[in-house]
């Protein structure tokens, strides 16, 4: 299973690839692209990871997140450009019951986002962009001067 894709992402492929008679709840979340980071207009954005990486970090946390919540788990992480309003990322869980696969989604996105190598790439309205960043001040950090 890929877990970075280029084209658009679609949850109902990746619920049914993990799907199963003996689970009875689906979870999922879908990360969409918004128009607004920290007060600024955002007009577009693009992922890049260092893919090899990326992907064996993805395989090792669903993994761990199937182990951990006896779920199984979809994750699909999307590259590239990607517009307002288009899903960047997807996470599925489907489990006995909801508890379980509530927390499997939820442990899931937190370990994206803190372990894989893939970086969002923003462009604002006033055309200046930045590289976000969580860890730096005000989450961004300039990738260079408009026009």
């Amino acid at each position: 299973m890929a877990f970075l894709q280029r084209d658009p992402l679609e949850l109902e492929p990746l619920v049914h690839d993990i799907s199963a008679p003996t689970n009875g709840a689906v979870a999922t979340f879908a990360g969409i692209v918004r128009d607004h980071h920290a007060g600024r207009g955002v007009v577009g954005l693009s992922y890049s990871a260092y893919e090899p990486m990326a992907e064996a970090i993805c395989r090792q946390i669903v993994i761990e997140a199937e182990q951990q919540f006896d779920a199984r788990v979809g994750l699909v992480h999307r590259l590239g450009e990607v517009a307002i309003g288009e899903a960047a990322v997807l996470v599925a869980a489907v489990a006995a019951h909801r508890g379980p696969a509530f927390d499997a989604v939820r442990w899931v996105i937190d370990a994206v986002k803190s372990r894989v190598p893939i970086w969002k790439r923003e462009r604002y309205a006033d055309g200046s962009e930045a590289w976000v960043d969580p860890t730096a001040v005000a989450g961004v950090v300039p990738a260079g001067i408009p026009g």
